[in-house]
């Protein structure tokens, strides 16, 4: 699945109901060749910024656990990559731009929700003139983006690997 066609099954995804952080994770981990639901039932409480508290857009923080997946530990046996601390600075750099329009990285400020009021919520999902709208994009936009960077981390590793082969031989 190609960056382009992240950006298309997210929306589909956003615009069937799911959080904006299950959405990122679910294309993401796709990419990635991962199944594990047990990750996405877990970002369902970033939705609405952070249980619906209206902090850090989820999806930021669904973006930020597909780098992790990639380069993290799941052990204190295990090492983990350095190469994440830069993946998530450019994931984070592009939801920076993304989002300035908006006045910041926060789902209040992009949804302008109170996900407490029922009317707000309605009016969000019902109205198609809502900042859902911007939501929709935000979502699409961050897929491509996290596409594009998955694209080039792996083609990273395998130069990589490929160095590594070759001074074995």
């Amino acid at each position: 699945m190609g960056p382009d066609e992240m950006r298309e099954k997210a929306i589909d995804l956003f615009e069937k109901r799911l959080h904006c952080s299950q959405v990122l994770a679910m294309v993401g981990l796709e990419k990635l060749g991962l199944d594990d639901p047990s990750v996405i039932k877990a970002l369902g409480a970033f939705g609405g910024g952070i249980g619906g508290t209206g902090n850090i857009c989820g999806a930021l923080v669904g973006a930020a656990s597909v780098i992790g997946s990639l380069y993290s530990r799941s052990s204190l046996e295990e090492k983990e990559n350095p190469r994440m601390w830069a993946a998530t600075k450019a994931v984070m750099k592009h939801f920076n731009e993304l989002t300035a329009e908006h006045g910041g990285i926060n789902c209040c400020q992009i949804a302008r929700v109170d996900w407490m009021d029922r009317e707000q919520v309605k009016q969000f999902y019902g109205n198609a003139d809502s900042r859902r709208q911007y939501c929709i994009k935000v979502v699409g936009d961050t897929a491509k983006a996290l596409g594009e960077l998955l694209e080039q981390e792996a083609e990273y590793l395998a130069a990589k690997k490929a160095a590594q082969d070759e001074a074995k031989k």
